[in-house]
């Protein structure tokens, strides 16, 4: 049976991947992975659709590739392969950077596959994502969307936590979902909204990503969904982002660039804000264990798999994926106990 493989056309040329395709894991530890200046990354995931009888006329959307750049991770390979060799593939780019694959097929096979491989960098330069000034008063991050729109109670729990510094506000609405949101797989669904995950005090990541938009945004803090992935094999992840004033983020994770040690961090090039990652699941700055594949405003701007189609025949999805390092560059020398 033949496959289809294609390559997203909106990405610039693409820097060789070298053996990172093929190489063997790197064991990496989070000391390993703070200090090292270039550390090389390789997904690997499987989407696999069954059908129990006829399917026609299928509109599927992906998003599933990293973007280009995101601070200071850049895509150097990335690849889509779709096991029914007849499917079409357009690329969207948007608002945020995300890459988004809508493919379309006239007569679904029984079992349908769809390949993502990637590799991305991170490190050495940029940090976190730079963005203009105006992400900081424009409402596109700011107004409440149908899955974070505040009840009363959140919206009395943000006035509480917010004050003159956003940092400080920034983690103390992180703190409070991690513990107020239990973690607890099964307890909401894709459609529950962050009023909803706040009263029933539990979700999974994606409802903590949410609540944690709802009382930054009702504190005036704009912030944004993520969708990633963290080292290892498992599901995928949440967390969010919240823009900050430039000179106001924490220095990002990895090494200091030079001039940038310390509270205060500023995007090169003066872009008057920042998007730090929280991850209101762990309760910290999002750290070189995570990959970023998308942001948004929420869950269903970044939905990494959702489409349609038509006939009798029910799809069941079954996933499996998997972050690898595959390389540690510019490590410093390991200091021997004397």
């Amino acid at each position: 049976m033949g496959a289809l493989a294609v390559q997203d056309l909106l990405a610039p040329p693409r820097l060789a991947a070298g053996q990172a395709l093929e190489a063997e894991p790197v064991a990496a530890g989070e000391e390993e992975l703070a200090a090292a200046e270039r550390v090389t990354y390789r997904i690997r995931q499987r989407l696999r659709y069954t059908y129990d009888g006829p399917a026609r006329g299928l509109t599927h959307r992906l998003v599933v590739l990293p973007p280009n750049r995101h601070g200071d991770q850049v895509s150097r390979y990335g690849e889509l392969v779709i096991s029914a060799p007849d499917a079409t593939v357009a690329w969207e780019r948007g608002p945020d950077g995300q890459r988004t694959a809508t493919i379309t097929l006239d007569e679904v096979p029984g079992l349908l596959d769809f390949d993502v491989t990637a590799v991305v960098d991170r490190g050495p330069a940029a940090g976190w994502p730079a963005l203009p000034a105006s992400a900081l008063t424009g409402r596109r991050l700011l107004a409440p969307t149908p899955l974070t729109t505040p009840d009363e109670s959140l919206t009395a729990v943000a006035r509480r936590l917010a004050g003159p510094d956003p940092l400080t506000t920034a983690r103390r609405c992180c703190a409070w979902v991690f513990e107020n949101i239990a973690y607890r797989p099964g307890s909401t669904t894709v459609g529950t909204t962050a009023a909803q995950a706040a009263a029933g005090g539990a979700g999974v990541c994606q409802d903590q990503a949410h609540v944690m938009i709802a009382l930054c945004r009702a504190a005036g803090l704009p912030a944004r969904y993520v969708l990633g992935h963290l080292l290892g094999d498992g599901a995928s992840h949440a967390w969010a982002e919240v823009v900050l004033p430039d000179g106001w983020a924490p220095p990002p994770p990895g090494p200091p660039a030079r001039g940038q040690a310390g509270r205060g961090w500023a995007a090169p090039g003066g872009a008057g804000a920042v998007a730090v990652a929280l991850d209101p699941c762990h309760n910290q700055l999002a750290d070189r264990r995570y990959v970023t594949i998308a942001a948004g405003r929420d869950y269903q701007d970044v939905m990494p798999t959702s489409g349609w189609y038509c006939g009798s025949g029910r799809g069941a999805l079954t996933t499996t994926q998997r972050v690898e390092v595959v390389e540690l560059a510019g490590l410093p020398p390991r200091r021997l106990a004397s």
